[in-house]
């Protein structure tokens, strides 16, 4: 199973090591770009500054694709501003 962790902001090192050490069989992945979240099987929206992060999903180009795969039902857990956010 691969997890994708929203990587604009935030610990994005430390949700990814929380990731690992829950399920040590899952690969916590980085997601920085819209090729990252195609081979998900599901997402972690961590938290940050909400503004900032809409403004880095718009300039990283994945604010589209991400709102493409969440409205496909890609399994998502989000906390503070991930939450804000959907």
């Amino acid at each position: 199973m691969r997890v994708g962790v929203l990587a604009l902001q935030g610990d994005v090192p430390e949700h990814l090591g929380a990731v690992t050490a829950a399920d040590p069989t899952v690969t916590a992945v980085p997601v920085r770009d819209p090729v990252d979240l195609e081979p998900l099987d599901a997402l972690f929206l961590p938290g940050g500054e909400s503004t900032t992060m809409a403004k880095l999903l718009q300039l990283s180009g994945l604010w589209t694709p991400l709102t493409g795969v969440l409205s496909r039902g890609l399994p998502t857990l989000a906390t503070c501003a991930g939450l804000i956010l959907l």
